[in-house]
């Protein structure tokens, strides 16, 4: 038997931001008789303990909360369990799920995944689509197994990569997409009306977590793939590089499309614009925050700057591949 909207109990798995709107949607149309978030972390420069984004809308809604370092913990079983969900949806919790949650409820475990699988399983599927340039991101809803992503496709819908996307205004316009499409697809999945479809495992490419370390920039690659690894690891975990020994956190950046002659890593000072040399073309360097500073434009490095166009930017071996 179908239970109806009204009888139907979810229990939501989420963490981040990006989850934020999807379980707003969601509570609107259905009875979320539970959360499950990730615990409080040290956060910001004085480490204060902050709760995960999904908790303090939980709270808001009145939504009893849980957050088990790990789920196999046995008093968060036995809380899901009492729950009795006939459904989980899950959106960027951020923990493998075992056979035992993921056979639990009745309807199974649902998850809203930001890409368009099999194109980017993994931790950080945003950020790899705009680091490998790709045209188009998008939302997938699936029926999850005990894989990383690997689950059969119920609904997927595309959007465009804009040039002036980064990874924070991708998220928000995925969130949003993910809380439509799911609340689109929730109904006839319920009710037997769709078949789900397998993955192209053969097509597979994985995303995986991302590293502070990561976010050094090579100048030995071209300036368009710097660009995007400045838009794909923004607000975190930022591209840097150094300046006088210290970070230099690059916000914002520009290629420039230009033949030029000077040694990579060269700072230029390229019609009034901050710049610096790589392999191929000038990366603009738009806004950046010095170490313990606060953002500041190109120009206003150049103005505090009067060595910029003379130094060559350190190169630390770390060429990371995109």
């Amino acid at each position: 038997m179908i239970p109806s909207k009204s009888t139907l109990n979810i229990v939501f798995m989420g963490s981040p931001t990006f989850a934020v709107p999807i379980l707003e949607q969601l509570a609107r149309h259905y009875a979320v008789v539970g959360v499950v978030t990730q615990p409080d972390r040290p956060a910001g420069r004085g480490n204060k303990l902050t709760p995960p984004p999904i908790k303090e809308v939980a709270n808001r809604l009145g939504i009893p909360v849980i957050q088990p370092l790990r789920l196999s913990e046995p008093a968060a079983m036995s809380q899901l369990e009492q729950w009795q969900p006939d459904l989980i949806v899950v959106a960027a919790f951020g923990q493998i799920l075992k056979p035992n949650v993921l056979n639990l409820p009745p309807f199974g475990c649902v998850n809203v995944h930001a890409s368009l699988l099999p194109r980017w399983r993994g931790a950080a599927p945003i950020a790899a689509a705009i680091l490998h340039g790709d045209p188009e991101s998008g939302i997938t809803i699936m029926k999850m197994d005990e894989g990383v992503d690997t689950g059969l496709i119920l609904s997927q819908r595309a959007i465009p990569i804009f040039d002036s996307d980064n990874c924070l205004t991708l998220s928000a316009r995925l969130a949003e997409l993910g809380a439509q499409l799911l609340l689109e697809t929730l109904p006839d999945y319920l009710e037997g009306k769709i078949i789900p479809q397998e993955q192209d495992h053969q097509k597979a490419t994985y995303a995986p977590m991302l590293k502070k370390e990561h976010g050094e920039l090579d100048f030995h690659q071209p300036a368009t793939d710097l660009w995007r690894k400045v838009r794909a690891f923004y607000p975190w975990p930022a591209a840097f590089t150094y300046l006088d020994g210290k970070h230099l956190i690059i916000h914002d950046a520009s290629p420039i499309q230009v033949a030029h002659d000077f040694p990579i890593g060269q700072t230029v000072r390229y019609q009034k614009k901050a710049a610096v040399a790589t392999a191929k073309g000038l990366l603009e360097l738009v806004k950046v925050q010095p170490s313990g500073k606060k953002p500041i434009s190109g120009s206003d490095l150049l103005n505090g700057y009067r060595d910029w166009g003379k130094i060559v930017l350190p190169d630390h071996g770390n060429h990371l591949s995109k």
